[in-house]
């Protein structure tokens, strides 16, 4: 059966939320974890928590030479890299007519530019070791929700970065997967729950079972299979696969018939609470990082 055992893995984001409980339970299960984060004080508790199994570099997934520099931090600690989940990524606030074109970018490059920088800096050691690599990408890449636009955008990106690399990298002998992950509670969506009254009563009115959230340790198990196994797509929960084959239904007239009747209410009070906080993400990624 395949498995993490002896297994070094680079994961991004990974101070808090899916990335940290993914690093303990890898650590758990034999595996070694090089951890990644712009966030040196929680990375560091992170770290001391997992002991010699664990090393951090503090870097910017939105800077490449930050991430060849974490990447070399990894190998240098523990050898190779023998895979990789970009995980690194914030949510934003606000409908694509009101949201500050300044955060607009900024999603864009954490999420999908970092996710490139990610690649792009640990496919020479990936490539040596033969490895495997998992981009973190959502439910969103295939079934959008009104004023989470600018989100979306970015992990249909990183769906179609981790599909057209995988045909690159397939005769070098790396795996590539991608993630795809309804709502999972983490401090992002537990933040945007409290920032935004319209974004929580949105959740409650989509159908079952979108409006179900999952836990953080059960995503995390996924994602350590995923890696084990060298899935290509890892769906959390299951049922996500069924909407990813689905999707020319979901974004039909049919689909959006359940939401659509909501937005003309719901999106500008979701434009208005942001616009009321003067910020436009959670306030934890509110300063300069990702």
């Amino acid at each position: 059966m395949p498995s993490v055992n002896g297994k070094v893995v680079f994961i991004t984001g990974g101070a808090r939320g899916i990335g940290c409980e993914t690093a303990r339970l890898l650590v758990k299960r034999g595996a070694k974890v090089v951890l990644v984060d712009v966030d040196a004080g929680p990375l560091a508790e992170v770290v001391a928590e997992l002991g010699p199994s664990a090393v951090s570099a503090v870097a910017d997934v939105r800077d490449l030479s930050s991430m060849q520099a974490a990447v070399r931090r990894g190998v240098e600690a523990f050898g190779r890299i023998d895979a990789v989940l970009a995980n690194a990524g914030i949510g934003t606030y606000g409908s694509i007519r009101n949201i500050d074109p300044v955060m607009f970018q900024r999603i864009v490059d954490i999420n999908l530019v970092g996710v490139f920088h990610t690649v792009r800096a640990a496919l020479p050691a990936l490539i040596e070791s033969k490895g495997y690599v998992l981009l973190v990408a959502s439910l969103a890449a295939f079934s959008p929700a009104p004023g989470l636009s600018p989100y979306a955008a970015t992990k249909a990106g990183v769906e179609q970065l981790a599909s057209g690399l995988r045909l690159e990298v397939d005769y070098l002998g790396v795996g590539v997967g991608s993630a795809h992950m309804s709502w999972v509670d983490t401090p992002m969506v537990r933040d945007a729950k409290d920032d935004l009254g319209a974004f929580a009563e949105m959740l409650t009115l989509l159908p079952w079972p979108l409006n179900k959230t999952t836990t953080v340790d059960k995503c995390a198990a996924a994602f350590v299979d995923g890696l084990a196994n060298r899935k290509r797509r890892v769906y959390v929960p299951g049922w996500v696969r069924f909407l990813g084959w689905a999707k020319p239904i979901v974004t039909s007239r049919v689909g959006e018939r359940s939401t659509i009747g909501h937005v003309p209410r719901l999106v500008p009070a979701m434009d208005e609470q942001a616009a009321a906080l003067g910020r436009g993400t959670s306030a934890r990624y509110d300063a300069d990082e990702s």
